[in-house]
């Protein structure tokens, strides 16, 4: 067979089948994911000529990468319920209260910087998990603060669980192409050096595109929640909104220069949480009135979960250095580890898993004592001492973790595989001497959009974070894809992979697992679509705007379509400040009736 059209959808049966199964009939991930693996098994095997044992080979790759991320998603959530059962967040809340009673202020520094520097340490929907119930407890609807928790779910993902949709998602996604070897070959860079250099190419354009988010944020929290209905209200605080988004991202593209993809997240939102939280101790572009969201009686019954907000005080003998030394010791172990070579070295090389898998030449291992995950249990060790734990606390902290991780386990366990099938279906593993399947996507791709594709690019991403639930799967799945599309059409692959990376993080925004999650640790559950209609606002933005950029870097500023979107953003945007400042008290909202 060698039409390219028949070719392609083939290829693109298993991605289809998934995004029909989760979101054409709703079904969960976790039973979405086998059939999806089950037809790209059947579409390797028929159409591409895989055999048995290569399929086989493969899945088993896939298990092994699906295993190491497990690790990773565990210590996470561990971190998060050891921090809870001692009272830690409790102080911590305590001391985000101290700051403002302005919604607006408490939603940035929460959501935006205290978000990004959790999703650096953890990643993988935790910030999320972790400041909606934050913000629940300081008395915002349970729908709006589910809100804040998506919103922030962009800028800072593509560095999450310390540069995992990265160094896992774009490097395993890129990984044994003979494309990329010949193109890391020819820039004259070893494989980590490349990816330094997408990393900073990622992290350049959620810059910008990341310079609004604290603003949008807030605007629809004010819109949807306040008094007033309007994003008048949000747009109140754009000096302090602006001025929080540059502490954090300024930090951010400097570390993704200076130290690569591990660090941006973590150390530009802790970075941006301190300077912030230091400046506004001070009054510094504090807004003059008060917002405050209207009498409790008067709220929606949407906006409500069925979980009464944790008020607790914090304990007196937690003090907030106790409570944020495990987060601390988070961001120093990371930065230590990955930047003092001979500990670099050490813990590299002490690695698990085949390197031969079943005769095919596919293998793959995993450094477990290198990994985010390992750092994040040794922390919850430290913290058992440090907060002086029971034995209860640390059981129910571990029982809660299991229990959370099993939710993930099963799409995982089926996913990775399926994405490193599609990977492994080239000539060097089939009989019918057919490209791989992502590079039969990519020449199809490149025949229909031609040199337009830098603007579909973060679509894609978007679109595999939405139907894998993470930017690092999307990552695996679309980045050889991302990558072989920029040279069928003759343009540097590293923007266009970059773009694919941004995409993803932003389709996170409105990924359902991730708002499930959200939403069940403030009683929400069943009012996701609620969620999903607000938080496409700021992702359609995030992927106009990302596109944009990208075609703008490889064609240049000029009348061309990707400066056209740019234009077309920039002008909706003045076109709603100017509309919402126009909007009328009366007017109400219907949005989430």
């Amino acid at each position: 067979m060698d039409n390219l059209g028949v070719l392609s959808l083939l290829a693109l049966a298993p991605i289809l089948v998934v995004g029909v199964l989760l979101v054409g009939l709703r079904w969960p991930a976790k039973w979405a994911m086998p059939v999806g693996f089950v037809t790209a098994a059947l579409v390797g095997a028929f159409a591409w000529g895989m055999p048995g044992v290569t399929i086989l080979a493969a899945s088993i790759e896939g298990l092994i990468i699906a295993l190491g991320l497990l690790f990773i998603i565990f210590g996470a959530l561990l971190l998060l319920q050891t921090l809870t059962q001692s009272g830690a967040l409790a102080t911590i809340r305590a001391g985000f209260t101290s700051i403002s009673p302005d919604r607006r202020v408490q939603a940035i520094i929460i959501g935006w910087l205290f978000g990004s520097f959790i999703e650096g340490a953890s990643g993988f929907g935790t910030p999320a998990a972790v400041v909606a119930p934050l913000l629940l407890a300081l008395g915002f609807p349970a729908l709006g603060a589910v809100l804040v928790g998506m919103v922030i779910q962009s800028t800072p993902v593509s560095f999450g669980a310390a540069g995992t949709p990265v160094l896992t998602g774009v490097g395993e996604g890129l990984a044994g192409a003979p494309q990329t070897a010949a193109r890391t070959a020819e820039l004259g860079l070893t494989s980590e050096g490349y990816l330094a250099q997408i990393g900073l190419e990622i992290a350049a354009l959620h810059a910008v595109a990341g310079t609004l988010i604290p603003l949008f944020m807030v605007c629809l929290l004010t819109r949807f929640f306040g008094e007033n209905r309007s994003f008048a209200d949000g747009l109140a605080v754009a000096p302090f909104a602006l001025y929080s988004a540059f502490a954090m991202t300024i930090p951010y593209v400097a570390v993704a220069a200076l130290l690569g993809p591990e660090f941006p997240a973590l150390l530009g939102g802790l970075i941006g949480l301190a300077l912030v939280m230091f400046t506004s101790s001070r009054g510094f572009l504090m807004p003059k009135q008060v917002w405050d969201f209207p009498p409790r009686e008067r709220w929606l019954d949407r906006w409500i979960g069925n979980i009464e907000p944790d008020t607790t005080v914090a304990s007196a003998r937690m003090t907030y250095v106790r409570a944020w030394a495990p987060y601390v010791l988070v961001a120093v172990l990371l930065v230590l580890s990955r930047v003092i070579e001979p500990v670099k070295d050490g813990l590299q090389s002490v690695a698990v898993g085949p390197s031969d898998i079943l005769g095919t030449g596919i293998d793959e291992q995993l450094e477990v004592l290198y990994s985010p995950g390992a750092v994040f249990l040794v922390v919850c060790l430290v913290t058992y001492a440090l907060h002086r734990m029971s034995g209860r606390q640390i059981a129910t902290s571990w029982s809660v973790s299991g229990r959370q991780l099993a939710g993930a386990a099963i799409a995982l366990l089926f996913a990775l595989p399926l994405v490193r099938i599609l990977i492994n279906s080239g000539p060097e593993y089939n009989t019918s001497g057919l490209e791989s399947m992502p590079l039969t996507l990519a020449a199809g791709a490149a025949a229909v959009a031609g040199g337009t594709w830098p603007l579909f690019a973060p679509w894609i991403g978007a679109l595999g974070a939405f139907i894998a639930g993470s930017n690092t799967v999307s990552n695996l799945t679309f980045s050889l894809f991302q990558f072989a599309t920029a040279q069928n059409i003759g343009v540097d692959p590293e923007t266009v992979v970059a773009a694919q990376a941004v995409g993803g993080a932003a389709g996170n925004m409105i990924t359902v697992h991730n708002v499930v999650a959200a939403s069940a640790t403030v009683g929400l559950l069943g009012r996701e679509g609620d969620v999903i209609r607000m938080t496409i606002i700021p992702m359609t933005y995030y992927c106009l705007v990302a596109g944009g950029l990208a075609f703008v870097v490889i064609y240049g500023v000029g009348f061309n379509l990707g400066t056209l979107v740019l234009l077309l953003v920039i002008a909706s945007l003045a076109v709603a400040v100017v509309r919402g400042r126009r909007r009328r008290p009366s007017e109400q909202e219907t949005f989430v009736r």
